[in-house]
């Protein structure tokens, strides 16, 4: 079966490649505006580059049109956190998802807390297993699009202690929450990778 994506809706074409494209990593990107915290979860986002070390992120808006608080605040200010959302924390990412107004914060209205860590940045979400400091790099057009491709550069990483498995070899163990089509996953068991003769 062929499927002609220039034949189908925005909404189909979603559909089916939120399905296939798995696992999508989920994140809550914070970013801040006058003193009021936004923290959102998105999996439309993946590492770019490494050099400079790089992350793009589709950010939508809201249903009148107008950009997501994300995309509004990333705009204005430059800076974000990307936290990796892991199974503790389930519950808190999916309440942050629900639309609330502008001068509301997630943090408050969800009592996630969260931690200054870089007075540059916004806040991490607190005893989060690692998070990306980021500025904005460039923004990507796509004409006709309604979602719009952000690139940010990694400026920093924090890394909980517990998340640390060997920190001479860099080698983490971290727990996160992927996205498949409309559900959540834990990463199962490792594959062993076969010996190529």
């Amino acid at each position: 079966m062929i499927i002609d994506f220039n034949t189908i809706n925005p909404t189909d074409i979603y559909k089916l490649i939120s399905q296939s494209v798995i696992p999508r990593p989920i994140a809550w990107i914070v970013t801040e505006d006058e003193g009021i915290i936004n923290i959102a979860p998105f999996s439309y986002f993946t590492p770019l580059s490494s050099n400079p070390p790089t992350m793009v992120i589709s950010i939508g808006h809201k249903s009148d049109g107008t950009p997501k608080d994300t995309l509004y605040n990333l705009r204005k200010h430059k800076r974000c956190t990307i936290c990796i959302a892991e199974p503790s924390e389930l519950e808190a990412l999916t309440l942050s998802a629900q639309p609330l107004d502008k001068a509301k914060s997630e943090a408050k209205a969800f009592n996630i807390e969260t931690e200054i860590i870089d007075e540059i940045f916004p806040p991490i979400i607190k005893d989060i297993q690692t998070a990306y400091l980021c500025t904005l790099y460039q923004e990507v057009s796509l004409p006709g699009s309604k979602t719009i491709p952000l690139i940010v550069e990694i400026n920093q990483m924090h890394i909980a202690e517990r998340a640390i498995k060997d920190i001479e070899k860099l080698q983490l163990e971290i727990n996160p929450i992927a996205r498949i089509g409309k559900t959540y996953a834990e990463i199962g068991e490792e594959l062993k990778i076969p010996k190529i003769l």
